[in-house]
């Protein structure tokens, strides 16, 4: 079609046709390119529940315990702690979660959220060997207080932060009892998991 329609001529007729011939060929271009519009939605029904889980990325986490076996093979108790977190994850598709790492420091990886595949790519890239990130020490105080921040303004039936530990806290500005009576003065439930059992207020001042 291109060859024909460089060989047309300048006349007047010819121009028409020239213009008819670039026109048919934008028309199947496209065609061929098949565009379509679509509309689509989709809904989801939130429980009211927000939980923001924080997970111990410190150097201990790296230990391998007797009985930690994940698909046949010794795990870390950081991996462990992973697996038992997706599981959960799974189990609350209504619940908005949300994801704090911490070690020296604590940081804000995933806000509370319903796109839990969102959340758990964000968990499934988290390494205690991430460039830049400083695990040497364990900041409970500083990890639950970023946790409450980012519920504290959030209008939910039931604000929970569920504490992934395996130390005691030894770094950060904020004691963890200053933490937990914050927790409490928010109304919101702290519970901890260390090395497979669940507690509440364990390490956290009673909260």
């Amino acid at each position: 079609m291109v060859k024909g329609i460089t060989g047309i001529t300048k006349s007047h007729a010819g121009s028409i046709l020239l213009k008819m011939r670039w026109l048919a060929l934008a028309l199947l271009i496209v065609a061929l390119a098949q565009p379509r519009l679509t509309h689509s939605t989709t809904s989801q029904k939130a429980s009211g529940v927000d939980i923001v889980v924080a997970l111990d990325m410190s150097g201990s986490m790296a230990a391998e315990d007797d009985g930690f076996v994940l698909n046949g093979k010794q795990a870390t108790r950081f991996v462990i702690a992973k697996d038992v977190l997706k599981k959960f994850i799974g189990k609350r598709p209504n619940d908005r979660l949300g994801l704090v790492i911490f070690a020296t420091s604590a940081f804000v990886v995933v806000p509370p959220t319903l796109d839990h595949d969102f959340l758990l790519s964000n968990l499934e890239r988290m390494d205690l060997e991430m460039q830049g990130f400083d695990n040497h020490s364990t900041a409970i105080g500083s990890a639950l207080s970023t946790a409450l921040n980012r519920l504290r303004e959030l209008n939910s039936k039931s604000k929970i932060v569920i504490l992934m530990t395996d130390g005691q806290n030894n770094a950060g500005k904020v004691p963890p009892l200053t933490a937990a009576e914050a927790a409490e003065a928010l109304k919101v439930k702290v519970y901890t998991v260390r090395r497979g059992h669940a507690r509440r207020g364990a390490n956290c001042g009673g909260c």
